[in-house]
């Protein structure tokens, strides 16, 4: 129902990572997931929504406003 959102978040996420110079495996490490769950967080094929504390923690380490992260949906 939301695989279009979930691929927009994603991509937006892979866009502030790449802007910040930092890879998956780096980036998962510091947020506190797996490289896999964050893969599958960037690429919209996660099977359940993402939390929003996971959202914020991914937004706090890419220095962006979780809004950011939300943008044109």
């Amino acid at each position: 129902m939301f695989a279009v959102q979930y691929k927009k978040i994603g991509a937006q996420i892979v866009y502030y990572r790449k802007l910040k110079g930092v890879t998956q495996e780096k980036m998962a490490s510091e947020v506190g997931i797996s490289p896999q769950y964050l893969s599958r967080i960037e690429n919209g094929s996660y099977p359940k929504s993402v939390s929003l504390s996971t959202l914020m923690r991914i937004a706090d380490y890419l220095g962006v406003e979780v809004s950011k992260l939300l943008e044109n949906l």
